[in-house]
């Protein structure tokens, strides 16, 4: 049984959610939140210990699991300080705001022989699985063309959070804090990007950061890609097409769990939607959104062949981030991965 020590009461309440799912697998021991009241909120009749500090849950000599849910400033500090404590770190995005941090939590793992594990809980469900499959049976051919909207809608009550909207809280917009797991997506389905061009614009709400993006994409597979993101849409909607060299695979407008709707996939000639149909209906089942996630921790934690978010793809969104913001502040086409001579290496806080 993996015990697990949830810090943060806001999102920690998706993750709660999925690790009674899992109860075979977890247990969580402790919730930490600065209001016990939201702790209470989320128990449901659970028996884990409700604790006012951080240090309460790392000094735990049970608890194997360190899950970090709270604000993306204190991501990187406490991941290396729930590694030095001897914990594997699941650490909801960002894992870090530099890439000068992700070096840090990279060495304090090497250290500790821990697993950190970024939180990407948007590759899990049917409809990605079923894209999966198709890309393993060889019925996708090469990728051509990858199109993400991640098309939401934030207002005042959103940003009545004291620490959203501003560098020094949120540490980005909505490149960071909104499309970050699409761009995951691209990057789990279509490889590495190899260059990007990138225009970030605040036109809907009174804020520090960033609510509008576009982005174009060249991968080192030769594919190409687009971002189109707003936080000032009607509505909250994510929508991916991926272009493939012999189908096309677009999603429904899920905003959250992107793969829990149906898919259509689409044969680009005709006579071949018979085989895709039935490679469809053979595709291996898995759970959805973080329940998918945690299950693969599980796996990985206890030495089994995995699929879990692995701590360099969380170290390549970081990168990611970086080199989109670097671009669309100076204009320049930026190539990946960047180097640690890069100016924004050590941050892109403005």
């Amino acid at each position: 049984m993996i015990k697990v020590a949830i810090l943060g009461a806001g999102i920690g309440r998706e993750h709660l959610a999925a690790l009674r799912e899992l109860n075979d697998d977890f247990k969580v021991l402790a919730v930490v939140d600065q209001n016990l009241e939201r702790i209470e909120e989320i128990r449901e009749g659970d028996d884990f210990a409700a604790y006012s500090d951080t240090d309460q849950a790392l000094r735990d000599p049970e608890v194997d699991v360190i899950d970090i849910c709270l604000p993306p400033h204190l991501h990187s500090k406490v991941t290396q300080e729930a590694l030095a404590a001897g914990k594997h770190v699941i650490c909801e995005k960002p894992l870090a705001t530099s890439l000068a941090d992700i070096d840090l939590i990279s060495k304090a793992a090497r250290r500790s022989k821990r697993l950190v594990f970024p939180v990407f809980q948007y590759r899990w469900g049917p409809s990605l699985a079923q894209l999966r499959h198709l890309m393993t049976e060889g019925l996708t051919g090469r990728i051509q063309l990858a199109a993400l909207e991640t098309h939401w809608s934030r207002g005042a009550e959103y940003y009545a959070v004291p620490w959203r909207g501003t560098w020094a809280g949120e540490r980005g917009g909505a490149v960071l804090g909104h499309a970050i797991h699409n761009h995951d997506l691209l990057t789990h389905i279509a490889g590495d990007i190899e260059s990007l061009s990138a225009m970030t614009a605040t036109r809907v709400n009174d804020i520090e950061t960033e609510d509008c993006a576009t982005i174009n994409f060249a991968m080192t597979c030769g594919a190409l890609g687009t971002s189109s993101i707003t936080l000032g849409a009607a509505f909250d909607q994510t929508r991916l097409r991926f272009v493939f060299e012999n189908l096309t695979a677009t999603s429904g407008n899920a905003p959250y769990a992107p793969g829990s709707q149906p898919w259509t996939f689409t044969a680009r000639i005709a006579d071949q939607q018979a085989i895709i149909d039935q490679a469809l209906i053979k595709t291996p089942t898995e759970a959805v959104g973080f329940q998918g996630f945690f299950a693969q921790i599980a796996m990985a934690i206890t030495g089994q062949v995995n699929n879990a978010v692995s701590l360099e793809e969380g170290a390549a969104s970081i990168g990611l981030v970086t080199a989109i913001y670097h671009s669309a502040r100076t204009g320049e086409r930026v190539t990946l991965p960047l180097s640690p001579e890069h100016e924004l290496y050590e941050g892109w806080m403005p």
